[in-house]
């Protein structure tokens, strides 16, 4: 089963040109509409992949937009950077290339971040299976390349910093670029960096936070390949954190019932399409720079059910075991 019915106890930027254009050499010589491989995926997160990336896939003739490989086919911007955001690092055994993002000028206002997503301003109709959906599930491979979180270039001050960093996640029906409903990042908690699954339940409504215990410097080193997965069930309010399979211990950062469950379920998302997707930052649409991160990410998955720790170990492993991948189509 996907769903957990009771809620759970809390226990220096190198930029690599040589090697992006490498990696745009190789995916120009393949088949922009070929399929992604169907071993990368285990068998039992397929009828709720929604959208899935592996950035090896670019939009024939359109080189700036990456193709959804998942069932809800929402292909995405890959923003300012273009075809130099494909980097020839895989996370893992089975990839060739990964997703670059960073902040490009900290000392200026503007929109010149590389980061990824869509938008739609009166939502994203092919996102329709987080529109009323019970859970939620963002996962994939990220690597840190440089400081997080990037100075401020929104403000005058130059010691100022972000005090976010923005990994992936589903926005929600009524978001401007930046309010979401399902998201994995970094952010201050109390006064202290955290990684946390933030979701929310309700448009326009209160977000809750799950943060790891953990530093957040401990769970993603600067220049190492790790896989995060979130888990949000609207249903119970049960979220959670994994890191490399492994479940992270941590808290609630909101009291009470943010989420409104108080009343008799089945508890879903808003009724609403969501307004786009963002990646290594917010506003996809372009309008606004917040939340950079000096990373790469690879194999982001987005599942319209809140899956549980097994499945997520199953992902994790069949693409790290040394056992045979199946070829390349």
């Amino acid at each position: 089963m996907f769903k957990r019915r009771s809620r759970p106890t809390a226990t220096a930027l190198t930029w690599a040109a040589a090697a992006s254009l490498t990696a745009l050499t190789a995916l120009a010589a393949a088949p922009a509409e070929a399929g992604g491989r169907p071993g990368l995926v285990h068998p039992s997160l397929r009828p709720h992949l929604a959208a899935y990336y592996d950035f090896e896939h670019p939009v024939r003739g359109n080189p700036a937009k990456e193709r959804d490989l998942g069932f809800s086919r929402t292909d995405i911007d890959l923003v300012n950077g273009r075809a130099q955001m494909r980097t020839a690092d895989g996370a893992h055994r089975g990839s060739r290339t990964s997703l670059q993002v960073r902040q490009v000028n900290p000392q200026a206002p503007g929109n010149d971040d590389w980061k990824a997503g869509v938008y739609g301003p009166s939502g994203v109709p092919t996102l329709r299976a987080f529109n009323a959906a019970e859970g939620v599930t963002v996962m994939g491979w990220f690597k840190t390349t440089g400081p997080n979180p990037a100075p401020n270039s929104n403000t005058a001050a130059p010691d100022d910093r972000y005090g976010a960093v923005g990994l992936a996640g589903v926005l929600s029906g009524d978001s401007d670029g930046h309010a979401v409903r399902a998201l994995l990042e970094i952010i201050d908690v109390n006064g202290e960096l955290r990684l946390v699954a933030l979701g929310r339940r309700v448009d326009g409504a209160s977000s809750q936070t799950f943060a790891a215990s953990r530093d957040w410097r401990t769970l993603l080193p600067e220049g190492e390949w790790v896989f995060l997965a979130a888990t949000f069930d609207f249903d119970t309010g049960a979220m959670a954190l994994y890191r490399n399979g492994q479940r992270l211990d941590g808290f609630y950062t909101v009291p009470g019932d943010p989420w409104d469950l108080s009343g008799p379920g089945p508890h879903r998302s808003s009724p609403t399409d969501p307004r786009g997707i963002k990646i290594g930052g917010s506003f996809p649409q372009n309008t606004v720079e917040r939340n950079p991160c000096a990373c790469r990410m690879d194999s982001l998955m987005f599942l319209n059910r809140a899956v549980d720790g097994e499945h997520i170990r199953a992902q994790y492993r069949m693409v790290t075991s040394p056992s045979p991948l199946p070829p390349a189509p």
